[in-house]
Formats: C-alpha cells, sequence, structure tokens
C-alpha cells in the first residue's frame, strides 16, 4: 500500500511490519539532508535516494541524516534494509500517532518525541512526530515536514570549534532532544501570558467569548499532557540503559533534558488547576453579574408597587369616593408618590441593598 492513512485504525487487518503512512499529509517535496562531520570536516548534501547515503558506512566521520516528509514509504523501506532496522520500527515510524518511547535494540536505539509549535495567527499548537535512529555512526531523523526547528544544530555544527563536533552520535542525539523540549518553554510562556489574560477578563467582563478561550485552554492542556507526560518515562529509560550506543557521560546530559521535561510537566499541571479555578470563577461572575441585574429589577419592582396598589385604588371608579372631588387631590397623590418612593430608596439604601 502506498496511499497515506488518517487514523491507526485504518489499519486493521494488515500484517505486523506494513509500511503504511498513517498521519496527516503535508504537500511538499520529500527531502534527504545529509551533514557529514568530524572535528576537522563538515560537510552538507541533499541526496536523491538512500543508496548514494551507502558511502558514508566506510568513514569514520559522524553523519547525520535528516529525512522531510513520511508519505514515500520507498525510503522508510530502503533504510531498514540497508541499516537493518526491524519492520516494527519502520511501521511506528511512519505511524505519527505514536505515544513518545524509547526503545533499545543491539545496534541501535529508537525514541519517539513531539515537537510543538504556536501558530502565528491563533491560539492553535502544532504537533509533529520526530523518529530518531541512533547507530553507531549515523543519526536519522523522521520528520512530518520541513522546518526550521534543526537550524539552531545546523548553526553549531558550522563552527569548527563547537563541542558537537568532537563527540559522538549519542551527543548529537542529546542535543537533538533538548532543542526539541527548550520549544516547550515557549509555549509554556505563551499559556502564562494567555491565562494571565483570561484572568484579567474574568475579573473585568466575562463573556461567552472568554467562556470559549478557557475551554479551548483546557482541551490544548489535554493534548499537551497526553504529549509532554511520557517524557519523564523516555528519557529515565535513556538513563538507565545500559546500551555501549549510549556513554555514561552524555547520559548526564540527558539527566538535564529530565529536568526540563519535569519543569513542563508540572507547568501543564498547574494550568490545568487554573483553568478549573477559571471555570468556577466564570460561573461565579455570571452568577453574580445574574444577581446584580435581578436586584436592580426588584428594587424597581418593589418601588412601583405601592404606587401602582394606590393608582389601581382610584382607578375603580366608586361613585362614593370622597377624595375624587378633592380640588387638590392630583397634587396630593403625586406627593404621596414622591414620598413613598423617596421613603423607600432610603430604607433599601441603609440596608445597602442598593
Amino acid at each position: 500500500m502506498s496511499e497515506s492513512l488518517s487514523y491507526a485504525s485504518e489499519k486493521s487487518g494488515l500484517p505486523p511490519g506494513s509500511l503504511v503512512h498513517v498521519g496527516e499529509v503535508h504537500e511538499h517535496e520529500h527531502k534527504i539532508t545529509v551533514l557529514d562531520y568530524n572535528k576537522s570536516t563538515l560537510t552538507q548534501r541533499t541526496l536523491k535516494n538512500i543508496e548514494d547515503l551507502l558511502p558514508y558506512k566506510t568513514t569514520d566521520t559522524i553523519t547525520w541524516v535528516i529525512i522531510d516528509g513520511l508519505k514515500d514509504v520507498s525510503i522508510i523501506d530502503a533504510i531498514g534494509r540497508h541499516f537493518d532496522i526491524h519492520a516494527l520500527v519502520l511501521e511506528d515510524i511512519l505511524n505519527t500517532h505514536q505515544r513518545p518511547k524509547f526503545e533499545e535494540f543491539d545496534d541501535y536505539l529508537y525514541i519517539v518525541i513531539k515537537a510543538l509549535a504556536l501558530a502565528a495567527d491563533d491560539f492553535n499548537v502544532e504537533y509533529e512526530q520526530i523518529s530518531l535512529l541512533v547507530l553507531n555512526k549515523f543519526v536519522f531523523t523522521f520528520k512530518e515536514k520541513p522546518d526550521a526547528i534543526f537550524d539552531p544544530i545546523v548553526t553549531r555544527l558550522n563552527n569548527d570549534k563547537s563541542h558537537l563536533r568532537e563527540l559522538g552520535t549519542d551527543y548529537l542525539c542529546y542535543v537533538i532532544m533538548d532543542t526539541i523540549v527548550d520549544e516547550y518553554f515557549s509555549l509554556q510562556d505563551a499559556f502564562d501570558e494567555l491565562v494571565e489574560n483570561v484572568e484579567d477578563e474574568l475579573l473585568t467582563n466575562p463573556s461567552v467569548q472568554t467562556l470559549s478561550t478557557i475551554q479551548k485552554i483546557k482541551r490544548e492542556l489535554i493534548y499537551l499532557r497526553r504529549t509532554v507526560s511520557p517524557l519523564r518515562e523516555l528519557l529515565a529509560s535513556i538513563q538507565r540503559s545500559e546500551s555501549p550506543l549510549l556513554n555514561d557521560k552524555t547520559k548526564r546530559y540527558f539527566g538535564d533534558v529530565y529536568d526540563h521535561a519535569i519543569r513542563v510537566t508540572e507547568a501543564m499541571e498547574s494550568y490545568r488547576d487554573l483553568i478549573t479555578g477559571m471555570l468556577d470563577i466564570y460561573l461565579s461572575s455570571i452568577s453574580n453579574k445574574m444577581n446584580e441585574t435581578m436586584k436592580v429589577l426588584t428594587v424597581f419592582a418593589s418601588v412601583f408597587i405601592p404606587l401602582t396598589f394606590i393608582a389601581g385604588v382610584y382607578g375603580m371608579n366608586f361613585e362614593y369616593m370622597p377624595e375624587l372631588k378633592w380640588h387638590w387631590g392630583y397634587p396630593a397623590l403625586w406627593g404621596v408618590f414622591i414620598g413613598i418612593t423617596a421613603f423607600l430608596l432610603r430604607f433599601f439604601k441603609k440596608k445597602k441593598w442598593i
């Protein structure tokens, strides 16, 4: 099968290891970028196929391969054949609905992590699955679409004095993961600003739009928690790993990423509590607003009830009503009306009802 599927459930019935792209289809050309480096040299090329990558297997350099786009299944299949990658791992690379995870094999490591970005036009979080294959001299990075997330790493590699140029594939893997996790903090800052604005709006003038924003934040937090929470388990597994591909010194760097993941996870948990409190504040604000409106209407009704009663009594048109013949009856009645109104308003104010 060569077509892409939207949901993992659509693969039902296919044998294990079937290479089918599952996820959003991005309209762009597939691109294979290779950065081959050591302490003294760096070359960057764009390849047409995986077979052009085979000469790098005989060199002593570190080769970083960036695959932009997953729709072309033949590229993933060729990597599996030439580098002896298990079919189930290739299947997971093509399935973009994976949970962040770490799997350890004899000759390579497989890592799945989610990259997060905030859309520029609206508060909408964009998710991208990034898969890593870490071998002795190769690091494969599989992305759903081209973007600039790895540009800072490329800039560091272009510096011949960079510490990155002197270390192995495990350190490159750490730098990639650290770059992805660092983007989470930008998203956290955006959440801080948005939550603060919503809180101010709740205290001043809550509206239906405010409730819509709160619900949107709540929904995004559910997806974020599902994405960020597994990072702790992933990074803890890396630190416990005894794979020869992971140097003990490099594991300390992964501990720093682990600390960052905990900070982001705790921030997401605090946001969830804040959102729950915001919903309570919104309901209370709407209730108070309704109570204020009803209080004003009640005051008006209370003032007009005795006036309506008097007007009703003198509107009965009985023939023998002595007040109907009074010369000053009409002005006197208005005096009674004004006196009753003033008395009631003063009484309500004394009781602090208005």
